[in-house]
């Protein structure tokens, strides 16, 4: 499957249904806030399950009840679907 960067055009339309997340340069990013350290780590897990099923891995900042999860697609030298896709998964399992 060859993927293909996005224009910050279609970036910035795709960012407007996640509004949590934020563009710099090549990838996008965000931080999700927990109530202590062990629901943070219970969503770093969640993340990487479904990292590993899509291969597709964030970068992972924890810093106690905060995560921050940063996704590009190096292969692609940028932005593609499967960025935009991985954040919006993200954001579901943040819910719990």
């Amino acid at each position: 499957m060859t993927l293909v960067r996005l224009s910050d055009a279609e970036v910035d339309k795709k960012l407007r249904k996640l509004p949590e997340w934020s563009q710099s340069g090549d990838s996008i990013q965000r931080t999700y806030a927990f109530e202590d350290f062990v629901q943070a780590m219970a969503f770093v897990n969640r993340v990487a399950e479904r990292a590993e099923k899509q291969q597709h891995h964030p970068d992972l900042l924890i810093r106690w009840n905060k995560v921050t999860l940063t996704l590009s697609t190096h292969d692609a030298g940028g932005l593609t679907e499967k960025d935009l896709a991985m954040a919006a998964d993200c954001d579901r399992l943040a819910q719990g």
